[in-house]
């Protein structure tokens, strides 16, 4: 039972390791007018520029992240040297980095871990435990405690240490990303599903399903399901599924568009345009997880081994025909060598007889060299 729980834990942490590498807005997220609001959690990489406040269940920040706005949320923690333009309220514990500063005013619920150097403008009010911590010495005494671990061989304590937090399916901001009522820009894949999305859309792949976003959207391939566009679109693959509406023009290499879409500017397309009843995504631009495509792989391939091509199954029959055939030859061969029972036992009384006359023939010669032998012996004496 532990190895399996050890293994469902390692998959859960590869698919928020995959999921972070990218953009991705959960359900039900509205880009409000300064704020943007959801019900899950919310994660925000390093090197940040919101120029919206936050309001979701778990918040976390990296450092050096600038937000313009008030954060609210169940569970908040600021990392290094951010800098929050509005108020922070947690309804639970709250934790906030080193050199963190906060232009408005700090209320916790719960307990209130804080770091050296925070500047709190508004001032701050806590109903729990305030602890004020100093990072280097405890980073130091979690870096010893693990070494004694390993070295008493208490490897089950340090994977404890190791757990890694659970997310419910997050609003993920990759590092370095730029968020405002004008611009939605990064260089990672952008992935959004059931939004209400404002700004122009900048990043790498953009896949959208059953979004309405109110800014035009540009990247490298990119999928809309069912979504409303107020703005254009620039790409080099462009697929419009399930009755998308774009208010404005389609510019790419390549345009696939289903029959209920609808486009009320100009479409170009450099190498073709294609306008169908339906159109199928390949794998590499659906809207599946890169864990369910590898799974979908591996059954593919044991399909693949099961239930062959037919010029396979042409050249196993052929090899099974071939073997049959060979078996066939073989039995033959030993029906026409097999004789019937009298035959094998007269052929056993002959074999037995000659083998009788051998050891007759080899006992005579034995004791007519011992004859000849005694009767030197005799002519010596």
């Amino acid at each position: 039972m532990e190895e399996t729980e050890n293994f469902e834990e390692t998959e859960e942490v590869e698919e928020i390791e995959i999921e972070f590498n990218r953009f991705v807005i959960p359900a039900n997220t509205r880009f409000e007018e300064r704020t943007i609001v959801t019900e899950n959690d919310i994660i925000v990489g390093a090197g940040c520029r919101l120029g919206y406040g936050l309001i979701g269940r778990k918040i976390v920040v990296g450092e050096r992240v600038t937000v313009d706005g008030n954060i609210t949320g169940e569970e908040v923690r600021l990392d290094a040297w951010d800098t929050i333009n509005g108020d922070v309220v947690s309804k639970r514990d709250a934790f906030i980095g080193e050199f963190t500063t906060i232009n408005g005013r700090l209320t916790v619920f719960g307990d209130l871990e804080i770091g050296r150097n925070v500047r709190i403008k508004g001032g701050f009010e806590a109903k729990g435990l305030i602890t004020i911590q100093d990072p280097l010495p405890v980073l130091m005494f979690l870096f010893f405690y693990i070494l004694e671990l390993l070295r008493l061989g208490k490897l089950e304590e340090v994977e404890k240490l190791l757990v890694t937090e659970e997310f419910l399916s997050p609003l993920i901001i990759p590092e370095n990303s730029t968020v405002n009522l004008e611009i939605i820009e990064t260089n990672r894949d952008f992935e959004a599903v059931g939004s209400r999305i404002l700004g122009n859309v900048r990043a790498g792949n953009v896949r959208a399903e059953g979004c309405e976003i109110f800014g035009s959207i540009k990247g490298k391939d990119i999928v809309l399901d069912g979504c409303r566009v107020h703005g254009a679109i620039e790409g080099r693959e462009i697929y419009l599924l399930n009755g998308t509406e774009v208010f404005g023009s389609l510019n790419g290499d390549k345009i696939f568009m289903e029959d209920n879409c609808t486009v009320e500017a100009s479409i170009i397309g450099r190498k073709g345009v294609w306008i169908r009843s339906q159109i199928e995504l390949p794998e590499r631009l659906s809207f599946k997880s890169e864990f369910e495509v590898g799974e979908e792989k591996k059954e593919s391939e044991e399909i693949k081994v099961i239930a062959p091509d037919e010029e396979l199954q042409e050249e196993l029959q052929e090899g099974v025909e071939k073997k049959d055939s060979e078996a066939e030859g073989t039995e033959n061969t030993t029906e026409e060598v097999s004789e019937t029972p009298e035959e094998q036992i007269k052929i056993n009384s002959n074999k037995k007889e000659s083998e009788k006359s051998v050891e007759g023939k080899t006992k005579t010669k034995k004791s007519g060299k011992s004859k000849g032998r005694k009767s030197k012996r005799k002519g010596r004496k």
